[in-house]
């Protein structure tokens, strides 16, 4: 089983990103559950959502721990919360960031520039850049669900063609 933790903040998408990738995990014939977690938090405030993908249905709903795969959404949560905690020694960590922030070092990391290519699409909403459809495109290209799985649940959940754009700069921009 392949285990995420996703942190985001109120209102950039974080809960509908998770959704997203377990649909583009059963596009490819997994299994995925999607599950966040948050109390009465409103915009701007640290979540956490947590995405299982595997071969065999999944029978666990609690939090994840261990994650295999840490996906930051906003870098300055890092500040706050210690989002490498429990990540597995071969685990890997994707930050919307321009460059690898430093608290990173050690890590096996990736990082886009989501904000930007969100602004650039002109995804915003309430005046916040939507991040949930850029990030899929990058994790199509970290290889967490293919491409075309990545599009359809994308064209499934949204019909503004700027989504799909957005993710597409997304899995092109992406620093492996």
């Amino acid at each position: 089983m392949y285990e995420i933790r996703l942190h985001s903040r109120g209102g950039q998408g974080g809960v509908t990103a998770a959704k997203l990738m377990a649909l583009a995990a059963f596009r490819d014939g997994k299994y995925a559950t999607a599950a966040p977690f948050y109390g009465a938090e409103r915009r701007g405030a640290p979540i956490v959502s947590f995405i299982r993908i595997d071969d065999k249905p999944i029978k666990i709903y609690s939090q994840i721990h261990q994650p295999d795969l840490v996906v930051v959404l906003d870098a300055s949560i890092i500040d706050l919360v210690n989002v490498f905690d429990g990540l597995k020694p071969d685990g890997k960590v994707l930050i919307n960031a321009p460059e690898v922030p430093k608290a990173a070092a050690g890590y096996k990391t990736f990082f886009v520039d989501l904000t930007g290519i969100a602004l650039k699409t002109d995804l915003v909403v309430a005046g916040s850049p939507i991040l949930n459809t850029p990030v899929i495109g990058a994790l199509a290209k970290m290889g967490l669900f293919s491409r075309e799985s990545a599009r359809a649940a994308i064209s499934e959940m949204f019909a503004d063609e700027r989504n799909l754009k957005a993710a597409m700069m997304a899995y092109e921009e992406l620093v492996i």
